[in-house]
């Protein structure tokens, strides 16, 4: 279980990477004035996660499958410790932020040329992908840099609680299953309960705010140097998501678990 183990993290650390640098791809189409390009570009970072998501999914339950049989088998570190690389995941894009606003501005310019995604990929050289070390960029936060940034306290507070509520949605429900054997099946597809608030804040209160946050930038270039710093801070508040989601992944599946007693 241990070799299982290791790859769950490392693919959960893959998903969480790759969808906290879309924020990346956002910021490379704002500085090129091509927001529609980059957006398009996303369907990468999909593809990523989702087939990362693929694999570690059955990984992740077939834990469950092992606790039944074993009861020595302590499942709840090991949810813990998949949800400890959500963590390291949205920390490692924080880190990677600048060097992919560069990478990803070079794929856009590059886009416009191929005309396609397909194009893109098949044109792509050795020598090229050699030359992509120089687009590496050492972070560098100050504090001060965030000081005055025209951002609502509740907007980041709703995307930590989203986040937290987006990990531990599939683990809570597996967890779930596991306290209640005798309606496992019903409560390992009810991740829904969970991730049905997190869809709620990101669809009422997260999105259309990012939008707005991000036209203004298009629509206004002194506010555009302000925007890499608002999606550092967007980072940020997911990697403090995936903190909180260590606190509610328990009560989140007795909550499923009531849940399902109900149904």
């Amino acid at each position: 279980m241990t070799y299982s183990l290791i790859v769950v993290f490392i693919l959960t650390m893959v998903i969480h990477t790759a969808e906290t640098l879309s924020y990346s791809v956002r910021f490379a189409g704002v500085k090129l004035n091509k927001i529609a390009v980059a957006l398009s570009l996303t369907g990468i970072i999909v593809l990523v996660s989702r087939t990362a998501n693929l694999i570690q999914a059955p990984l992740t339950a077939k834990f469950v499958d092992h606790a039944k049989v074993d009861p020595s088998f302590h499942l709840i570190s090991h949810l813990r410790f998949i949800i400890l690389a959500s963590s390291v995941g949205t920390l490692l894009a924080i880190v990677l932020f600048p060097t992919f606003i560069s990478v990803f501005g070079r794929i856009i310019s590059r886009l416009e040329v191929a005309g396609s995604i397909p194009k893109l990929i098949t044109g792509v050289t050795i020598g090229q992908l050699i030359k992509t070390k120089h687009y590496i960029k050492r972070p560098s936060f100050k504090l001060h840099y965030f000081r005055y940034l025209d951002i609502p306290k509740r907007f980041l507070a709703f995307n930590i609680f989203a986040t937290a509520f987006y990990t531990v949605g599939v683990l809570s429900s597996l967890y779930a299953a596991h306290l209640l054997p005798q309606f496992s099946t019903t409560a390992s597809q009810a991740s829904g309960i969970i991730n049905g608030i997190a869809t709620i804040l990101l669809t009422i209160f997260i999105d259309p705010q990012l939008g707005l946050i991000t036209d203004k930038a298009i629509n206004n270039e002194q506010y555009r140097d302000q925007l890499g710093r608002i999606y550092i801070l967007l980072m940020v508040s997911r990697f403090l998501g995936t903190l909180l989601a260590q606190f509610i992944l328990i009560p989140a599946a007795y909550f499923i678990s009531m849940v399902v007693k109900l149904i």
